[in-house]
């Protein structure tokens, strides 16, 4: 694992030391999340639609479960940029 992480200044870091996920920064159209391994990658509400971005942000203050929702949604796993 990468011991060196770090994020920017907008960025929270993710609660759930366990998950793959490092920390994330939410917009008002976009949630941006840096993954422990992979890097750092924008969900846009353009692409995922109003639903999944208002689910990933609830998700993303709750600590908890914000990975498995991404695995498990096809529309969200692939609609990063």
């Amino acid at each position: 694992m990468n011991t060196l992480l770090t994020i920017n200044k907008d960025m929270e870091r993710y609660s759930n030391s366990s998950s793959g996920i490092f920390a994330y920064e939410i917009g008002d159209a976009f949630i941006r999340i840096r993954f422990k391994e992979s890097g750092v990658y924008t969900y846009k509400v353009s692409i995922i639609g109003r639903s999944h971005y208002n689910n990933m942000v609830r998700l993303a203050h709750r600590g908890r479960g914000l990975n498995t929702y991404i695995n498990q949604n096809p529309t969200v796993r692939k609609g990063y940029s």
